[in-house]
């Protein structure tokens, strides 16, 4: 799978770019704001979610715009040619060399509007306001649909202390890896979280004294309990797989990996079949209405999973490891993880990897460029310093970024 073509529109500091990548691996330098993660932000809105920034969909169009955003890439795949865009829908049809002229025709909303399918809504939004997504020039049925044919792997500065911080970036990564492999994956989440909010507010809205409705409340957490072992389910999967790539040499030289789940329901998938991990969480849920009222908020759910990582070899947790041997670890279970994709999808994914050097001894710089280079996979990664990335000299191409243009350096 390959990215031959990228068109921006108003997309954050580019007004209008249009990029053919003529290398495997795409080298994007230039100072601090020059646009260099906003160009790998809009490769991965290319896929389901809210890209590697988790942005807000009102931060996405460029500052001074008239109207809204659009991105759009052309993939070369093993099926033949396929066009993706994603962006604020237009007023009306639009066209010419606009990204929404390329791979977004048309407006108004359609199957890829439905709940659970619009990562960057946000309460308030006008229809015409939310994000869209267009496959050959028509809405999908759904964003899964979009995850079946392209996947997208990136790693970021933010990334570096995800093990040091809230539970909740953990989660979001962890889901990120199972989406990449399961596309099907983020509807479960999504069915989890709509059925959790609806109680939450049903338990909220309810004074003492006042006459619960049984039915309905026994409605929503038997759908919480049967997305949350499937979306359960589906994680343990992914950890068990990756874990065993890991230790199979998937991310040598890189030291590897082990994840492990802090979740309740992941252990008692262990233990017991899921129809029976169903019922325990439908009664676990029915017994704690009133402290879930109290508390504004669930005790048992999806919600709750934690993702612990450590080196395999030492045993040393994350949490405890320096910023550099987090770093370590994350582009060894980076790599992996994209082993473990090609491998299942007969397909590489894309590498985005924004200042993947920073923290990152020279020994295991060389190391990642080395193995970039022997990965079948696309890759864009960025950097300040273009001698930092000598060692892929006549295998990468090498651009500047800055002033909205992206330019190629010759001599690379």
């Amino acid at each position: 799978m390959r990215l031959t073509r990228l068109i921006l529109s108003d997309f954050r500091s580019y007004e209008s770019l249009t990029w053919h990548p003529r290398a495997r691996i795409s080298v994007l330098f230039g100072p601090n704001g020059s646009g260099k993660t906003n160009l790998l932000e809009a490769v991965s809105l290319l896929t389901p979610g809210r890209g590697l920034r988790g942005a807000r969909l009102v931060d996405l169009p460029r500052h001074g715009a008239a109207g809204g955003w659009a991105v759009a890439g052309r993939f070369a795949t093993a099926e033949g040619q396929i066009d993706i865009g994603t962006g604020t829908a237009p007023p009306g049809p639009t066209a010419g060399t606009s990204a929404w002229g390329q791979g977004l025709p048309g407006a108004g909303s359609g199957p890829a509007d439905q709940p659970g399918d619009r990562p960057l809504d946000r309460p308030g939004d006008r229809p015409g306001d939310r994000r869209v997504f267009r496959l050959d020039g028509e809405a999908p049925r759904s964003q899964a649909e979009i995850a079946a044919r392209v996947a997208a792997v990136w790693l970021t500065p933010q990334m570096d202390r995800l093990f040091q911080e809230g539970l909740s970036g953990r989660r979001r990564f962890l889901d990120r890896l199972v989406w990449a492999l399961e596309p099907g994956h983020a509807r479960e989440i999504a069915a989890h979280d709509t059925a959790m909010a609806q109680r939450n507010r049903l338990l909220a809205e309810s004074r003492p004294g006042d006459r619960q409705d049984p039915a309905w409340l026994a409605a929503l957490e038997d759908a919480m309990a049967r997305h949350a072992v499937a979306a359960t389910a589906s994680r343990s999967t992914l950890v068990a797989r990756l874990n065993a790539a890991l230790a199979a040499g998937a991310a040598a030289p890189f030291p590897p990996a082990h994840l492990a789940l802090a979740c309740p329901i992941a252990e008692r998938l262990d233990a017991a079949p899921a129809l029976e991990v169903e019922d325990w969480l439908r009664a676990g849920l029915a017994a704690t209405r009133a402290r879930d009222a109290a508390a504004g908020g669930a005790a048992l759910g999806a919600h709750r999973t934690d993702l612990a990582m450590s080196d395999a070899t030492t045993r040393q947790p994350a949490s405890l490891a320096s910023t550099g041997e987090q770093k370590t670890l994350l582009v060894g279970l980076i790599l992996g993880h994209a082993a473990l994709i090609a491998e299942a999808r007969g397909t590489a994914p894309l590498l985005l990897l924004d200042e993947p050097a920073v923290h990152l001894d020279p020994a295991r710089r060389t190391a990642l460029f080395a193995a970039l280079a022997r990965l079948p996979a696309q890759t864009l990664i960025t950097g300040t310093d273009a001698e930092i990335f000598a060692p892929l000299r006549g295998t990468a191409e090498l651009l500047r970024t800055g002033d909205g243009k992206l330019l190629p350096e010759s001599g690379f």
